[in-house]
C-alpha cells in the first residue's frame, strides 16, 4: 500500500475530530433549545405573549444554527470518504467543489476551531484564487442552504407565529394564537388537571385510526398508511394529502397528569428536519 500524502493525513485527522466536535456542538445546541422551548412555554401559559415572540427568536436562530452544523458534519463525512479523491488530484474534482467551498465560507461563522483547521488545508490544497472565489462570491460557488442558513436576517412572522403555535400544543396550553376549538380543549383540560392536582401533559401527536364503538372489533388497515412530513425552518407547517384530501392527525387521547412541564418535548422531532 503506497503511503499517504503527509496533508492527506493531517486533513484526514481533522476532519474525524470536526465530524466529533459538530456532533458535541449539536447536542449542547439542542439541549439548551430544549429549555428555552419549556420557558417559552410558561411564558404563554403567563399571556406573555410579547415576550414570547421575543424571545422566541433566539431558539429559531439556535434551530438554524444546528441544522447549519448538520450539512457541515456531512460534507465533513464526504470529504473525508473521498479522502483519496482529494489527494490524487491538484485541483477539486467538480464534485467534491461545493461541499469544499461551503467549508471554507462557513467555518470561520461556527465556534468549532477544528473546522478550520481543515479550512486552512483546503486553502493550501487548492489555493488562495480557489478561497477567494468561496468567500467573495458565496451566492454562486457556496451550497444554497449553506449561504441562505448564514444569511443573518430577523425570521418572518410566519415563522414566529408557527413556533409559538407548535409549542402551545405539545404543552398543550389554551394560547390566545390558536384556533378557538384548540383553545377550549385545552382550557378544558387545563381546568381537568386543577380540579385533579396535574399539571400540562404531553401526548402522542401520530396519525391513529378512530375506533368504532366500544365494541373490540377489528379495524381494517388501510392500504397505506402515511406519516407526517417533518416541520422544519423553511417549512414550519408541513402537509399530507391523499387524493387530493389533507390527512390530519386523529383527536389525541386525555393527556397525561404530571407535576410540572413535561421532560419529553416533541418539537425537537418536529423541528430536526435536515436528515431526510
Amino acid at each position: 500500500m503506497p503511503p499517504q500524502h503527509p496533508l492527506s493525513a493531517r486533513l484526514k485527522i481533522q476532519l474525524k475530530l470536526s465530524i466529533s466536535r459538530l456532533r458535541h456542538v449539536q447536542q449542547k445546541e439542542s439541549a439548551l433549545a430544549k429549555q428555552q422551548r419549556r420557558d417559552i412555554a410558561q411564558l404563554l401559559s403567563n399571556e406573555k405573549d410579547e415576550s414570547a415572540r421575543i424571545r422566541i427568536e433566539n431558539i429559531i436562530r439556535q434551530e438554524i444554527n444546528v441544522e447549519l452544523l448538520e450539512i457541515l458534519e456531512l460534507y465533513c463525512e464526504l470529504l473525508l470518504a473521498r479522502i483519496g479523491l482529494l489527494e490524487q488530484r491538484r485541483e477539486c474534482d467538480p464534485g467534491l467543489e461545493e461541499p469544499v467551498k461551503s467549508i471554507i465560507y462557513a467555518a470561520s461563522r461556527t465556534d468549532v476551531k477544528e473546522l478550520l483547521q481543515v479550512r486552512d488545508m483546503l486553502i493550501a490544497k487548492f489555493g488562495k484564487e480557489f478561497a477567494r472565489d468561496a468567500l467573495e462570491n458565496p451566492a454562486t460557488s457556496v451550497a444554497p442552504r449553506v449561504y441562505k442558513k448564514l444569511t443573518i436576517e430577523p425570521p418572518s412572522t410566519e415563522l414566529v407565529t408557527a413556533y409559538l403555535e407548535e409549542i402551545a400544543r405539545t404543552y398543550r396550553i389554551p394560547w390566545s394564537g390558536l384556533p378557538e376549538a384548540e383553545r377550549k380543549s385545552f382550557a378544558d383540560e387545563g381546568n381537568d388537571d386543577d380540579e385533579g392536582g396535574g399539571g400540562i401533559g404531553v401526548i402522542d401527536t401520530g396519525l391513529q385510526l378512530p375506533s368504532i364503538g366500544n365494541a373490540p372489533e377489528k379495524v381494517a388497515v388501510p392500504p397505506i398508511s402515511v406519516a407526517p412530513a417533518a416541520a422544519s425552518t423553511e417549512n414550519p407547517r408541513p402537509g399530507v394529502t391523499f387524493q387530493g384530501q389533507n390527512i390530519k392527525p386523529a383527536p389525541a387521547p386525555a393527556p397525561a397528569k404530571k407535576s410540572e412541564i413535561p421532560d419529553y418535548d416533541e418539537l425537537s422531532k418536529r423541528f430536526a428536519a435536515l436528515k431526510r
